[in-house]
């Protein structure tokens, strides 16, 4: 599949989209193996890091998706 674009879009607005996906999980549980979650977080965690956030500690994580 071809690389996509993420950059279009504003950082704000994927982030929310991220956390609203992510509130379904137990609701839609195979949102967890989808290739646009696990896309959409990725490019997520990229600019988290270049933010300086460490993306796998859950608190710096959670504070960085929050802040829109």
């Amino acid at each position: 599949m071809a690389e996509f674009d993420w950059s279009q879009y504003a950082l704000g607005e994927l982030k929310l989209v991220y956390t609203t996906l992510h509130a379904q999980l137990t609701l839609q549980p195979e949102l967890m193996d989808s290739q646009l979650m696990e896309d959409l977080q990725a490019h997520l965690q990229q600019a988290a890091k270049a933010d300086g956030v460490d993306a796998s500690t859950h608190s710096q994580w959670a504070a960085w998706l929050n802040d829109r």
